[in-house]
Parts: C-alpha cells; sequence; structure tokens
C-alpha cells in the first residue's frame, strides 16, 4: 500500500522535501508556545494555507502522536515528514524541526556551567523558576479541563496518579500501563479474539565528557543514555508530561542534578523554540558535557521515531479500536495526575518566599487572562527581570 503516494494526492500542492524541510527548520528555530502551540502552527500552516497536507493527514497524525509516546509535536512533524516522503522524510524532518532548539540549549548549558554562579545568573534563574512553576501549573489546569472533563473514571486515575506522584516524588510506569488497562476494561472491555490481535499487534575527549561536577563515568554515560530512552518509550501526553519522569530519576533517584538546577533545566526549554523535551539535552550537559547531551537527545527522540517508522504504516487499521481509545483515555489522565504532582513537588522547592510566591500568582494569572495571550517566552523572561531585581543572594 503506498499511502504516501495517496496522501499527496489528496492535497493541491506538492511542496519538493527541500522545501519541506526547510519549513520545519524555521519551525523549530522560531516556534514557541510548547507542544499544542508547535501543533497548531503546522495546522495552519501546512493544511490551512500552503495546502500542502490534507486535513485527513494532519488529524491522523494527530491522533498517532496522542496515542504514542513521546514528545507530541516531534513525533506529529515525524509522522507528516512519513507520509510526504516515507522514512527518509520522517528522518530528516525529525532533524530539521529538533536541531535547532537543541544547538540553543548546547549554548545555554555551556554558560550555564560556566557562569551559573555568578549572582545576577542565579538573581534571574530565582524568577524564571518561579514563573516555570506557574505555567506548569496552568498546563496541568488546561490539561485536566480538556482531557477529563465530567468523566469520574478519569478523575480517579488522575487523583491516583497526582497523590502518588507527589506522595513518592517519582514517576512510576507501570501505574500509567494500569490506568490504560483500568479505562480499557472498564470503558471498552475486549473481546478474547481482539485481545489476542492486540497482543500481536504491539584530554580533548575528556572535555567532551566534563559537566557540572566534573568529567563523567562511562557508567554514568550508558545509564544516562537507558534513562533517556526510557523516557522517550514510555512517556504518555503532552511535552510537560516528561517534567515528572524527569525529576524522579534526575533529581531522585540517580542525583545527577540538584532540585535547583533540575528548575533550571526546565526553564532552559521552555524560553527556547521547539519541543520542550529537548530538556534531555541541557540536562545531559550538566550530568556529561556535550556528549552527554547529545545521547541524551539522541535517546529521548529515537522511540518515537521508531514508532513512526515501524507503526504508521499499520496505524489506521487500529485508529478506531475501542480498546485502544479506552487504553490511551486511562493513560492521559494518569500523565496528567503526574504533572500536577510534580508542580506540587517542584513548586514546594521553588516558591521559597513572598517575592517568589508573587512572581508565580502574577504568572499564573496573566496565563489565564485570554485577552493578553502574552507568549510563555516573554513572560519567563520578565520573571527572570524581577527575579534580579528582587534576589537578595
Amino acid at each position: 500500500m503506498n499511502t504516501t503516494a495517496i496522501s499527496v494526492e489528496r492535497t493541491e500542492k506538492q511542496p519538493t522535501l527541500r522545501e519541506f524541510l526547510l519549513y520545519f527548520l524555521r519551525l523549530g528555530t522560531l516556534g514557541f508556545g510548547g507542544p499544542i502551540a508547535l501543533a497548531g502552527y503546522m495546522q495552519k500552516d501546512l493544511v490551512d494555507e500552503r495546502k500542502w497536507v490534507a486535513i485527513e493527514d494532519y488529524m491522523e497524525g494527530l491522533a498517532f502522536s496522542q496515542l504514542s509516546p513521546g514528545p507530541l509535536a516531534a513525533q506529529l512533524a515525524m509522522y507528516l515528514g512519513w507520509v510526504h516522503a516515507g522514512t527518509l522524510g520522517a528522518t530528516l524532518t525529525g532533524l530539521a524541526f529538533v536541531l535547532p532548539s537543541f544547538l540553543m540549549v548546547l549554548a545555554l548549558a555551556s554558560l550555564y556551567v560556566h557562569y551559573g554562579q555568578l549572582p545576577w545568573i542565579q538573581g534571574v534563574l530565582y524568577g524564571i523558576g518561579a514563573a516555570v512553576i506557574a505555567i506548569i501549573a496552568r498546563s496541568a489546569y488546561k490539561l485536566i479541563r480538556s482531557t477529563l472533563k465530567n468523566d469520574l473514571l478519569l478523575w480517579a486515575l488522575f487523583a491516583a496518579l497526582a497523590i502518588t506522584t507527589a506522595w513518592k516524588e517519582s514517576e512510576i510506569i507501570w501505574l500509567f500501563l494500569l490506568c490504560g488497562l483500568v479505562s480499557m476494561f472498564i470503558k471498552a472491555p475486549p473481546k478474547l479474539d481482539a485481545s489476542r490481535a492486540a497482543m500481536q499487534a504491539f584530554a580533548g575527549f575528556g572535555n567532551l565528557i566534563t559537566g557540572a561536577h566534573g568529567p563523567a563515568t562511562a557508567a554514568t554515560i550508558g545509564t544516562l543514555s537507558l534513562f533517556f530512552l526510557k523516557a522517550g518509550a514510555f512517556v504518555f501526553g503532552s511535552g510537560l508530561a516528561i517534567v515528572p519522569f524527569l525529576y524522579g530519576g534526575v533529581v531522585g533517584q540517580f542525583h545527577w542534578l540538584t532540585e535547583k538546577q533540575f528548575v533550571d533545566a526546565v526553564a532552559v526549554a521552555m524560553i527556547t523554540p521547539g519541543p520542550v523535551v529537548i530538556t534531555a539535552g541541557f540536562v545531559g550537559y550538566l550530568v556529561a558535557g556535550f556528549v552527554g547531551a547529545t545521547l541524551a537527545a539522541l535517546a529521548v527522540f529515537v522511540p518515537p521515531y521508531l514508532i513512526v517508522i515501524l507503526s504508521a504504516p499499520y496505524y489506521r487499521r487500529f485508529a478506531e479500536n475501542l480498546q485502544v481509545k479506552a487504553f490511551v483515555q486511562g493513560v492521559t489522565a494518569a500523565a496528567v495526575g503526574a504533572i500536577a504532582g510534580a508542580a506540587f513537588i517542584l513548586g514546594r522547592r521553588s516558591l521559597i518566599d513572598w517575592p517568589t510566591v508573587s512572581i508565580a500568582i502574577v504568572t499564573f494569572a496573566l496565563l489565564s487572562f485570554k485577552k493578553l495571550k502574552i507568549p510563555e517566552p516573554v513572560l519567563i523572561l520578565a520573571a527572570g527581570v524581577a527575579g534580579l531585581l528582587l534576589f537578595k543572594g
């Protein structure tokens, strides 16, 4: 089945692969606002205005990205690249979209390691950390409204993961899968035959590995790679869904970063364009320098890339399956609960005095005021200026 050819015929214009890649390179360089905003840009630019992508392909790609683990926006870009030019299109589109933000994060991580202890840098991050908490809380609120609605089962799953994440201070992967199964068996109990079908379907180098705490060992680099590989393979939901998972491993389990450094890493990902999951590059740099940043970023994006390449040809057969939809609803509710729990954990550490509490409250209020529509990066930078003025060292 030549899915790519069929999809291209449904569009009014057929861009060259070069034009397609240049668009995603530009989006990865200038696209702020997080995964939902980036997905919206793709629809407006590629479907509504340029007519490069058929609305059917876009909607199928969006649903596919929501069904799959990994970063939503990056996976949607890869899917559209696959529709346009097969495996080569998915590969090059993913690289074009992720590379700009990775290079920016690499530069910021290097500056952070070398100059992060300067008083004015600490003041800026003091304010930015408070704003990040507000943004995470606001994102959790929006996701709660859009995903849970009046479904009591999803609310119960959400509450269970929010409490568990806040209590254990880490994300427990098997609970995500359990929530998906609970939702599936309650909402759409699978028949025996369907269950069987589903089971079948499923010195110079020293500088390169030097992070915030000195040179990293080979064991640390290996563990780092495996950790981010697992993050890309098992974390469902929007880009912020990875935050509680990363916190549990990076801070709680392996102690690679302090809590403050972790909040700074999330802040850097939010003030740069492209996918929020690029946090992996910043964390990797702090742990093991350039090599750590590269391996962490590759590891977190490899699973969603492979899912697109291996699963997209068969996706349309299962997209409307009731059991699959119910499972994803349960996992999504769990992901939103984990984000809420992470907001509580990080807020308890970052909102340490009245100035930080005030910055968080003002940021949350501005985000909630629909008529203003202030971009998140602008709010974060403004919070950095406020932190610089209010920080007392």
